[in-house]
């Protein structure tokens, strides 16, 4: 039983802890780097640690940010269910997890992701985009234009 407990330490190490911030967790290892992209962390000053190809029994292979004195906006959230559906940001003061958040993709996606179709006419004027979330798993958005389904593989952040 003490190996077993030695184990699980040790498997816990392999990420630091944060003071102040947001832990994204159980985020689909091929994922991480989209997610990084599309929140902008690889512009940012903030200590951020990440971690990926870690076990994962639901996803078999996960990743994991954290994000120093990094709080992250609902418009930001619902970027990180578009690429992570099942992510799950825990919210940390003081080296304590004060608040656990479950990513849930919203019904509607506004000005977020780009239509892929290229005659769309919020690719050709000024006009925010705007999709009904028609699947979840995976992901698929009707777009409020024209109308064409844009599916996960296609998705492309504005």
């Amino acid at each position: 039983m003490e190996a077993k407990d030695n184990a699980k330490k040790k498997l816990k190490l392999k990420v630091s802890a944060i003071k102040e911030g947001t832990v994204i967790d159980h985020i689909p290892a091929k994922n991480l780097f989209k997610v990084i992209n599309i929140l902008g962390l690889d512009k940012i000053e903030n200590q951020i640690t990440f971690g990926t190809n870690l076990d994962s029994h639901k996803l078999g292979a996960k990743a994991i940010i954290k994000v120093s004195d990094v709080f992250f906006e609902d418009m930001e959230i619902n970027k990180i269910a578009l690429i992570a559906p099942h992510a799950k940001l825990n919210i940390i003061k003081d080296y304590e997890v004060v608040e656990k958040k479950i990513v849930e993709t919203p019904d509607k996606i506004t000005g977020i992701v780009k239509c892929f179709n290229p005659k769309c006419i919020t690719n050709n004027e000024k006009i925010t985009t705007c999709f009904k979330v028609i699947g979840k798993a995976p992901i698929a958005l009707k777009c409020k234009y024209c109308e064409k389904i844009t599916t996960e593989e296609q998705i492309r952040m504005i």
